[in-house]
């Protein structure tokens, strides 16, 4: 699940928002310059009134795949829903909440999200359990040695130009 699934998902994550940098901007994220490490996998099993308050992740990515779902868990309510909260400060007692967004979980739906995003679970009521599998992976940078006495370039953010020389 972990090599054919989550890792792979969290590539495709990667890529979506990367591949539209220039190459010179993409620094350690460029294919082959970084790996991705499970960190953590974990099961959530919830009950009626069961849910997740607000939290964040440590890590680079954080996901959430649905595994079951009790019947009364629909699109007619958020209970049981995730709610993926955008960057701005979230604070519901003071109408600041920014950008939200909820997700029905469905069985066999897959997320991924920024562990830094912001998300809860709602309860739900009645019988039966909400079942996920969660988790965090890590993109970790690879180093790469460069030997300034052979290379003659000197990259930038925005652009890729020779060193200049001397007389």
């Amino acid at each position: 699940l972990c090599r054919e699934v989550i890792l792979p998902g969290c590539e495709r994550w990667i890529r979506h928002v990367i591949d539209r940098l220039p190459p010179q901007g993409r620094g350690p994220w460029a294919e082959g310059r970084y790996g991705l490490q499970m960190v953590d996998l974990w099961l959530n099993v919830q009950r009626s009134g069961d849910y997740n308050p607000t939290h964040t992740h440590g890590g680079s990515f954080s996901g959430v795949i649905f595994l079951q779902v009790p019947p009364q868990i629909n699109s007619n309510s958020f209970d049981g829903q995730l709610c993926l909260y955008g960057p701005e400060e979230w604070h519901i007692q003071s109408f600041r909440t920014g950008m939200a967004e909820y997700v029905l979980p469905v069985p066999g739906d897959f997320y991924i999200f920024p562990a830094w995003q912001p998300h809860s679970v709602a309860p739900f009521r009645g019988d039966g359990e909400r079942w996920s599998l969660a988790f965090n992976v890590m993109a970790i940078p690879k180093r790469v040695d460069v030997n300034p006495v052979t290379t003659n370039d000197n990259v930038e953010l925005f652009s890729v130009r020779k060193r200049p020389q001397g007389f």
